[in-house]
């Protein structure tokens, strides 16, 4: 049976897309970037909606149709014919009814966003740096999965290996709507290397994923940026500790420092730590609507909460535990290798399902 609420709304969704074309081509809108970026990708959204309205209604005709001809027809071969289109056309109703309501969810603006990926080492001395690398190594090989594009901007390595901190960009399509849940405290559970007694100890990195802004995200101003050069440390050759090519830019309104070592250009370090700067600022106004969600969800499956114990990686068992959805699966080694993609699609599956019980329909 048709829901009534869908075809309501589908005229006030067809206005508001034929409304959007049209600003579109307006040249006063574009000239405003900002707005026209926003503005085509709402019209992209509304396409897609529009063409799942249409495909909906038709299918909805199309019984209505059918069911008049069974009603009418007496040729029995004719009937068995109409019957089988009837019930073919019924199983199309309810998924494409889900596909609609889905699109009908408010969509993160930033989904479709680059991101910066930060991974520090937490508790655990020597052990938690360790599992940060382990953690970079295993964000580095999703990337590759996915065919994204992964930079690292700013490292500092730990004494035994690892990192104390290691921060990257993240480019593809996308990226932040994947990433996003992986935002919050990682656990280990195994043997340290330097554990002599054969004992299990707990250490952690937190992993922070923030959606880069665009350069007309934010207008940041020159005589707000306090810029120091300063020589690089670490691997990378002879421009090492001898030429000031690494970055330290601190925005003097907001106190945010971002460093930059990554290129042994001084130009490419500063262009990084400029669009890293600018996703900091922007991320001070994203954490709001991050709270927001917090305060309206159960799961906090991607609110982006960094003191939250997400996961927990255990090595003698070969086990990882996702705490948010209750997850457990037995096949560390392969997740460790970046194989995370069927956590990250079982975590959107669950915030899927907390926005549609959010929607009227």
């Amino acid at each position: 049976m048709a829901d009534s609420r869908i075809i309501d709304k589908y005229e006030n969704i067809k206005y508001r897309f034929e409304e959007v074309g049209q600003q579109i081509t307006d040249p006063e809108v574009m000239k405003d970037m900002k707005r026209y970026v926003k503005l085509s990708q709402e019209y992209k959204h509304l396409e897609e909606l529009v063409q799942s309205f249409e495909e909906y209604k038709n299918i909805v005709d199309n019984i209505v149709s059918t069911k008049k001809l069974l009603s009418e027809e007496t040729d029995e071969e004719m009937r068995e014919m109409a019957k089988e289109e009837l019930e073919e056309l019924e199983s199309q109703i309810e998924p494409k009814e889900q596909e609609i309501k889905m699109l009908l969810v408010p969509a993160d603006p930033d989904d479709g966003k680059n991101a910066i990926l930060e991974i520090r080492a937490g508790t655990g001395g020597d052990e938690a740096s360790i599992f940060a690398g382990d953690l970079y190594r295993m964000y580095s090989k999703f990337c590759e999965r996915k065919k994204w594009k992964l930079e690292v901007t700013n490292s500092t390595e730990g004494t035994s290996g690892g990192y104390k901190e290691i921060v990257a960009k993240v480019s593809g399509k996308g990226v932040y709507g994947v990433l996003k849940y992986e935002s919050g405290v990682h656990r280990v559970q195994r043997v340290p290397q330097t554990e002599t007694q054969g004992r299990v100890h707990t250490s952690a990195a937190s992993i922070a994923v923030l959606p880069e802004a665009e350069e007309f995200d934010i207008d940041l101003k020159e005589s707000d940026i306090r810029k120091d050069t300063y020589c690089s440390s670490g691997p990378g050759g002879q421009s090492v500790n001898t030429t000031y090519s690494a970055i330290r830019l601190t925005h003097e309104p907001t106190g945010i420092v971002v460093t930059c070592q990554d290129e042994k250009s001084q130009i490419k370090n500063l262009a990084k730590a400029m669009g890293e700067l600018r996703t900091r600022i922007y991320n001070m106004e994203h954490q709001k609507y991050l709270d927001e969600i917090a305060s309206k969800r159960k799961t906090m499956v991607s609110t982006g909460d960094r003191s939250a114990k997400i996961r927990t990686y255990n090595w003698p068992q070969g086990r990882v535990t996702d705490h948010r959805i209750g997850l457990t699966m037995y096949n560390l080694p392969a997740i460790i290798d970046g194989d995370i993609q069927d956590i990250i699609d079982k975590l959107q599956l669950e915030e899927n399902a907390e926005k549609l019980k959010e929607t009227e329909i």
